[in-house]
């Protein structure tokens, strides 16, 4: 299987590219910038045609929520426009594109989680970006597969339990929001739903019912505040250490960009037509954590 990755630094492009060496029969190229730039027109076109892949995968993205509201055309111009292009780059070379979306698209009025078929009324400028990327995908390619998924985390990059983490470590004193419900997802099990669609496609060859949205999210849904409370228990198991998170609402808060207050994604559709379960919350961030530990050396 030849899979072409456009992004190359996010947390789900490396875990794609990590997922990839376990893999002895996939060969996989991931491009990013400066080579190849979404905001330069025909780059990614020209090395999806040398490449010649069977499938390509969508993890790039602008994806900072709150300088995208003073930076719009920016935002628009890498999760709209860019997007298109390499939509329509695979579909010239006549291969299906996996695309990444995201909860933003959403405005978290819904008291349920979110099915692929409720109305989106993103409330910032990234979700706005992001949903207008899902429509030009779907124009772009009749082959498409758009993965909307939620609070992504990883060993690496930037990310809530890092910072979490970190700032443990420091001790400082943490007020997290606690009036957001959303699913914590794992960037690894996010590449490994990715590569299991990539070569269910090619097994089964496309079909209809393939196209659209579907959610890709973690399997329990919580809140910022116990987010912060699970990481925060393993750090007191690991070094004995005190760790002190006081609750607070999003008006307390007051980031930029608004923030759905929930995130929660339905994902009967991807166990229905493609048979995968995303691990338990707490097996995840269990291995994220072993990961960062012995990136550190150990606990600190």
């Amino acid at each position: 299987m030849r899979l072409f990755v456009v992004g190359r630094e996010g947390q789900v492009a490396r875990s794609l590219r990590e997922a990839a060496m376990k893999e002895n029969d996939l060969v996989l190229q991931s491009v990013g910038r400066p080579e190849v730039d979404l905001l330069q027109t025909g780059a990614v076109a020209a090395a999806i045609a040398r490449f010649r892949p069977d499938v390509v995968v969508n993890a790039a993205a602008y994806t900072a929520v709150d300088r995208a509201e003073d930076e719009p055309g920016v935002a628009f111009a890498i999760n709209r426009d860019g997007a298109r292009e390499v939509a329509a780059a695979a579909a010239s070379e006549d291969v299906p594109i996996i695309h990444f979306s995201t909860d933003y698209v959403f405005d978290g009025k819904k008291p349920s989680p979110y099915e692929e078929y409720d109305a989106p009324n993103p409330q910032s400028v990234y979700g706005c970006s992001k949903l207008e990327g899902e429509r030009a995908v779907m124009s772009a390619n009749v082959r498409h597969i758009i993965l909307r998924t939620s609070w992504v985390y990883a060993p690496f990059g930037s990310n809530f339990v890092r910072t979490i983490w970190r700032r443990l470590v420091e001790g400082q004193r943490l007020r997290i929001v606690n009036d957001q419900m959303g699913c914590p997802t794992y960037a690894p099990d996010l590449a490994d739903a990715a590569l299991a669609l990539a070569r269910r496609l090619i097994r089964t060859g496309w079909q209809s019912d393939y196209a659209g949205l579907t959610h890709v999210v973690g399997s329990e849904a919580v809140t910022w505040y116990d987010f912060a409370l699970l990481i925060a228990k393993r750090y007191t198991a690991e070094t004995a250490g005190s760790a002190e998170i006081i609750p607070v609402s999003s008006s307390e808060y007051a980031a930029r960009a608004l923030r759905p207050a929930n995130s929660r994604l339905s994902t009967k559709r991807l166990q229905s037509v493609f048979d995968i379960r995303l691990p338990s919350l707490q097996t995840s961030l269990e291995d994220c954590i072993d990961r960062i530990l012995k990136e550190q050396g150990g606990p600190s």
